[in-house]
Parts: C-alpha cells; structure tokens; sequence
C-alpha cells in the first residue's frame, strides 16, 4: 500500500483550508493510500486555526509566530512519517488530483522527487513576469533541470530530507539542492488553478529573499567544499593586478617622473595587493570552516544511494 504524508503550509487561509482538506482526504481515500495529511499555521491572525482544529483526519501544527512558508514547510516535514512526502500551497491553487499522477512518474521512472511544472498558470501578469524573470536567472546559476521550481506541489521520497534544514526561501530551491547531493529530479505538467479565496502572500521582499538565496545555492553547488578555488583564484587575480599597477610604477619612477604627480599607479598597487590577500586569506579561514563543518555536522558533502554486500555461495 503506497504511504503518503501531504504537507501543507498554510497563512491567513481561513476560506481555503476546510476545502482543500476535503480534496487532499477524497483523493486519498480514492487511491486507497495510508496517508497523513499535515497542515502547519504559520502564525495566522484569521480563523484558519479555529477551522483547522474541526478538521479530521489531521495533524496539526502551530508555529509561534508568522517565520515564513520555508520553516512552515520544514517543519511538517519533520514531523511526516510515511515513504513519500507531498507538499502543497494552502491557497488551493494547487490541484490534489494531481498527486497520483505524479506519484506514478516518481516510480516508473525510479526518481527521487517529482516537481509540478505550472505550464498553464491562473496568476497575475506581474506575477508571471517575476516568476519567469526568476526561473531564468535560477536556470542560469544552478541548473536544476526544472522549468518552474516555485512550483510547491512536489513529490518526494522521504530519505530525501534525512540530513536537510530549510530556511530563507529555500522551499523554492528544494530539487536543486537534492540535486546536488545525487538526488535524480523529474518534472510534470500539473493543473494550476485561480485563487478564490484569500490574498496572495508573495510580494517584492519575498522575491530579493529569494534571490539572495539562489546565490546561496550557487555558491553551495559549486564552492561547497573548495571555497578556496573561488576565493583564492579572486585574491590571484588581484595580485596579479597588483603586481602590474607595481611594474607600472617602477617604470614611471625609472624615467624620472615624480610620483607626487603620478599617484595613482603606486596606490593601485598596493590596493590590489592588500584585496588579493585578505581574499586568499578568507579563502584559507573558508576551507578549515567547511572542513569543520563536515567534520562536526551531520550533513556530508556526498550521498550514498545504497550499500550492497556479494558474498559467494
């Protein structure tokens, strides 16, 4: 019997949660699947606990305070129990019928998480234009293989956040992430509805937050552990520089130029000089932090799939 745990972080969803709850429960009972579905209140200031607590089956969790849609996620998750892990929007523009499909893909195609692509989105055109403007600029740095991970109908497996904490605005960047640590990542066209209930909650400090954390990932997949490569090849270049700026002053003072008129050769140089090594010095204090980090946390710089034993007959 397939086992599903749905994971809904829901805000000030007073007019949509009793009936996405209903949709989740119908569409697995349909399926005859052993499932949990947990809603987690990101600290709601409507009816949205009121009405969570008349709602069951459920596994309600309520945060202190508003900490935002990535800890609200990060937070169900910790707390689903069964082999796949779903987690979805709680303004119901996300459609539960989807989920078996997906679930599907996931197994006949031996992947780790199945992310919903919206192909067809029911949103505002300024949200569609932030949208692709961030999807392009995420394809660009982290290469996910995913045309809309802001997309938060996605399916999981759950060993998949067996050593993962979420913060920032994370969520959006939960495939790439996995993909970096060896997980295989697939993608399928979901329904996408418009909202009839609610307000948005996406606005332009949510967009810079996950901006500012799409550099995250980026540093993360390609200097996780050789910060020095990035740092150090930088602070090369400037004492590259530096030592140009340098010949550039000798051969200015060699012709008997005065360099109370000629300053500025003499003060790039020991401009660039300085940068380059405080950069090669960061570069250094980076590698023994990543190292102790690794040493001392439970997160790794790798993944192992499956650890098989061959005896003979």
């Amino acid at each position: 019997m397939t086992k599903v745990s749905i994971v809904v972080p829901v805000y000030n969803e007073e007019g949509n949660v009793a009936e996405l709850h209903k949709e989740i429960k119908d569409v697995c009972e349909e399926n005859q699947y052993e499932y949990e579905i947990i809603f987690v209140n990101d600290g709601s200031s409507d009816r949205t606990e009121e009405i969570c607590k008349t709602l069951h089956p459920l596994k309600y969790i309520c945060l202190r305070r508003n900490f935002g849609q990535t800890a609200a996620m990060d937070a169900g998750i910790k707390e689903a129990q069964y082999d796949y892990i779903v987690t979805m929007d709680g303004d119901r523009q996300n459609d539960p019928a989807d989920i078996p499909m997906m679930i599907q893909y996931l197994e006949e195609n031996n992947l780790d998480v199945v992310s919903g692509w919206r192909k067809h989105r029911k949103d505002t055109i300024m949200k569609k234009f932030t949208s692709r403007g961030a999807n392009l600029l995420r394809h660009i740095l982290v290469h996910d293989g995913i045309h809309d991970s802001g997309c938060s109908l996605k399916v999981y497996r759950k060993e998949c956040f067996d050593h993962i904490n979420l913060y920032g605005e994370q969520h959006r960047f939960i495939p790439a992430i996995l993909k970096i640590k060896g997980f295989k990542v697939g993608e399928v066209v979901v329904n996408h509805r418009p909202r009839t209930a609610g307000k948005t909650k996406y606005n332009w400090k949510r967009t810079i937050k996950g901006f500012v954390d799409m550099i995250s990932v980026w540093f993360w997949n390609k200097y996780s552990t050789r910060p020095l490569h990035l740092l150090g090849g930088m602070g090369f270049v400037f004492l590259l520089l530096g030592g140009g700026c340098g010949i550039w002053s000798i051969v200015l003072f060699c012709e008997g130029r005065k360099m109370s008129n000629n300053i500025f050769p003499p003060l790039l140089t020991v401009f660039f000089i300085i940068i380059g090594m405080l950069l090669f010095i960061f570069g250094l204090m980076s590698e023994i932090l990543v190292k102790t980090y690794y040493g001392t946390h439970v997160d790794s710089s790798y993944s192992v799939k499956e650890i098989s034993e061959y005896r003979e007959d």
